[in-house]
């Protein structure tokens, strides 16, 4: 039998998750009302999940994802490594014109082919292909 979390843990979940939400939204330049009507989530259901008075469930978990262009585990800061600093979009250069979210998609989607290939070619020492090692 696997113990439950207590409330104060829930709570410290439900805190966290949201918050990566609202970080992630305001990072994608979205407003809450965007979201809301892009998704089907209520505003005010958004806004307490980013709160973290609120419980996010499993569909509107897929839905924010979905959106966001995003894994159900990142949003749920499953992967150690996942930071803002690590995110795909994280690391855009903020120009004048601001990008078209189709634009900011667009870019994610080529950061995440870069960053498979690169894992591709990387061999199992940790070093990409090719490159000679001093033994």
């Amino acid at each position: 039998m696997t113990a439950r979390p207590s409330p104060t843990e829930d709570d410290a979940e439900r805190a966290r998750i949201g918050q990566r939400l609202k970080d992630v939204r305001e990072y994608l330049g979205l407003s809450q009302q965007q979201v809301a009507e892009r998704t089907g989530i209520l505003r005010s259901a958004i806004s307490d999940i980013e709160r973290g008075t609120r419980r996010v469930d499993g569909l509107e978990l897929k839905k924010l994802a979905k959106l966001f262009r995003l894994s159900v585990s990142y949003l749920l800061d499953e992967d150690n490594n996942a930071d803002a600093g690590e995110h795909a979009l994280a690391g855009l250069p903020h120009t004048h014109e601001p990008l078209t979210e189709d634009d900011r998609i667009e870019v994610a989607r080529f950061i995440h082919y870069l960053k498979a290939r690169r894992a591709a070619e990387t061999d199992s020492t940790g070093r990409p292909e090719g490159e000679a090692g001093n033994a």
